[in-house]
């Protein structure tokens, strides 16, 4: 069975191309995105993990780290790296899992048969630091992932993880957010500013009172 939200992520010790990778050691205390890509020198995995390489600052603002899986070899994945930072512009300052016979992708729920019986699909667990999986997105061999979406995903499950709040449709960092219903208006009016009131169960605030 596939993970689920809120259950720890099964801890591994598997080969990387940056040596022997223990799953737990490697996150710490950090957020985790943790991918997988379908195979080496194709041409999509080659845009995303060049993405990836390139914007590894912008998670590391946000105390996360990065960490790939594919069924190629250590071998293959860094012969690859060449193209992905030509690609992407920058170096591969991630390691990359080496998961031949598919016992971590299958653990994770990252390998779908009936999609593609030799390969992982395009999964991404983001996992906090408590090693709990927050989000899953999974998407077919053919259809690239979206970065800006992965870090706007992790901007609002740090920003939820402070108060009762959510975020809305489309929500990106400085926007108003949902309070929630749970709270009275006297509540709400006491610990956030802005607060602006659409329906009875809709409330939207700026920032949390200091």
């Amino acid at each position: 069975m596939s993970l689920q939200l809120g259950q720890v992520a099964p801890d591994f010790t598997l080969d990387s191309t940056q040596g022997p990778l223990h799953l737990a050691d490697y996150a710490r205390d950090h957020w985790l995105v943790f991918f997988s890509h379908p195979k080496d020198f194709t041409p999509i995995c080659t845009t995303e993990l060049g993405a990836f390489a390139h914007r590894k600052a912008e998670f590391e603002q946000r105390g996360t780290k990065l960490l790939g899986l594919s069924v190629d070899s250590v071998t293959e994945h860094k012969a690859w790296a060449k193209d992905i930072a030509e690609v992407g512009g920058s170096e591969v300052g991630y390691p990359i899992l080496a998961d031949p016979n598919l016992d971590i992708a299958k653990q994770y729920g990252m390998f779908h048969p009936q999609a593609d019986p030799t390969v992982t699909v395009r999964s991404v667990f983001i996992i906090d630091p408590q090693r709990k999986v927050r989000t899953i997105l999974t998407y077919p061999p053919s259809v690239g992932r979206n970065i800006d979406e992965i870090l706007r995903t992790i901007d609002a499950l740090q920003l939820t993880d402070k108060g009762p709040v959510a975020t809305p449709v489309d929500w990106k960092p400085g926007d108003d957010f949902v309070v929630s219903a749970k709270l009275s208006d006297a509540e709400v009016e006491q610990k956030f500013t802005g607060v602006r009131k659409v329906k009875p169960y809709l409330r939207y605030a700026k920032a949390a009172k200091a």
